[in-house]
């Protein structure tokens, strides 16, 4: 087993990491930056390093200065929890270059995930469920075999960056008329926010919901899957709800995709956690891209599971095979994630600020994981998310109820929130029967 962890993140994912690693007798270093010194996990953690100013390219992105704490504190590991260099390649090849293993997949498999039209391929190989698309990088510079694809796919058609992510780097594609235009805007966006301008075409389905598969593989030829999620209440790409196991799926194709999802993490090596992110609709799966990291909405898996999928990450790269075999995991029950970001409801403009008071909700089936504390000061630099409300319950009725009662509880005083804009999800009768698309919260809103 790794005998210290440097916790290379920040805020509620930093202290989840800090807990998984307390329980297994891991010795954790908190880096920080100099706006962070007062977050909850540092005052928790083994040791603390300071590692520089507030802006993320000089503190939470500056690998030479996260490499350098791992070794004066002679840590044996590196966990990047979600966001900052997760899933940086470069990141994860330099850690174990330098010494250290890095709590995630191997550099080249974050790179073939990363890539989305090398991942696509990977997936086709692996027998995984594909968009149809371009099979391929856009030929730019010829425009008539780039509408001749269009018209084989089928408009609507979307223009997205290979290097793309988080919702950037893609353009909707209605007719002929504008499908040249389009591609060289895309080109030039990508070019600009990922220094990569290869772009590919995909086939737009039009109410898709935004299905998602965790998976757990030790690199060792064994992997698994803890069913499935469903994070369709999104605004711009962001998700905003996320509940497990996704309702309503068509049991044949859900069995056929569960089972292609961990054949692909044999076929292509994998090793940590990680999720296939699909489009679903009219009951198929369409794969879009792999997150090679754990995700954000983790603790819904963990809640109908009983899995602890940060502490498998751990042992897993402390170089233990998996110590759950497929038979072993059994749904029970339905769990609901909030995100509770600070910002306004209304406007969605963020809100930093003290905490002069917080309460967290309680009572059965209800779980908090959130850095704040009556006190605490919300600092500008970085991500909006403050905590996350998790509930759960034998069925999704009495699960959305105790989430709905979580949020009338909670009390965070000092800062602007989005818990309204939660308080009216949950009361939303669309919402509460299930099974909403991704353009559902954008049209309820009005955007």
């Amino acid at each position: 087993m790794l005998e210290k962890v440097v916790i290379a993140n920040r805020g509620e994912i930093a202290l989840r990491i800090l807990r998984a690693c307390k329980e297994l007798g891991i010795k954790t270093v908190a880096i920080h930056s100099k706006a962070d010194r007062d977050l909850m996990h540092v005052r928790l953690a083994d040791e603390a390093v300071c590692i520089g100013p507030a802006p993320s390219p000089q503190s939470y992105l500056n690998i030479p200065a996260i490499i350098a704490a791992a070794e004066v504190t002679d840590a044996m590991g590196i966990h990047p929890g979600y966001g900052f260099l997760a899933e940086n390649a470069d990141f994860a090849e330099q850690v174990e270059r330098s010494g250290f293993q890095f709590i995630g997949p191997k550099a080249e498999t974050i790179r073939l995930m990363g890539d989305k039209v090398s991942a696509i391929e990977a997936m086709k190989k692996a027998g995984v469920p594909t968009v149809p698309g371009s099979d391929g990088p856009l030929p730019v510079d010829d425009g008539e075999a780039m509408k001749k694809i269009a018209l084989r796919i089928g408009y609507p058609v979307i223009i997205k960056a290979a290097a793309g992510g988080g919702g950037r780097g893609m353009r909707v594609v209605h007719s002929e008329a504008s499908l040249l235009n389009s591609v060289h805007v895309t080109r030039s966006e990508a070019a600009a926010a990922f220094g990569d301008d290869t772009v590919y075409m995909e086939k737009f389905l039009e109410n898709p919901r935004h299905v998602e598969v965790q998976v757990l593989a030790d690199g060792q030829g064994n992997a698994i899957h803890l069913y499935d999620r469903d994070c369709s209440m999104q605004r711009r790409h962001q998700k905003v709800v996320e509940e497990a196991p996704a309702p309503h799926l068509d049991p044949e194709a859900r069995a056929k995709v569960l089972q292609s999802c961990v054949e692909a993490c044999i076929e292509i090596g994998y090793r940590g956690a990680g999720t296939f992110e699909f489009l679903y609709e009219d009951g198929g799966f369409y794969f879009i891209e792999m997150n090679t990291r754990v995700q954000v909405e983790h603790p819904v898996t963990e809640m109908i599971t009983g899995i602890d999928i940060v502490k498998e990450q751990l042992r897993i790269a402390s170089g233990l095979p998996l110590s759950i075999k497929q038979d072993d995991v059994v749904v029970q029950g339905h769990a609901f994630e909030c995100r509770i970001n600070a910002e306004d409801p209304k406007s969605f403009l963020p809100s930093p600020g003290t905490v002069k008071h917080f309460h967290a909700p309680g009572g059965l089936g209800m779980r908090v994981d959130s850095h704040l504390y009556s006190g605490y000061t919300v600092p500008p630099h970085y991500d909006s998310l403050i905590a996350k409300l998790i509930s759960f319950a034998e069925d999704r009725e009495t699960a959305l109820i105790r989430m709905r009662n979580a949020l009338d509880e909670t009390l965070i005083d000092g800062i602007r929130t989005n818990i309204p804009l939660h308080q009216d999800i949950v009361r939303d009768t669309h919402f509460q029967k299930g099974g909403v698309n991704i353009h559902y919260l954008e049209k309820k809103l009005g955007l």
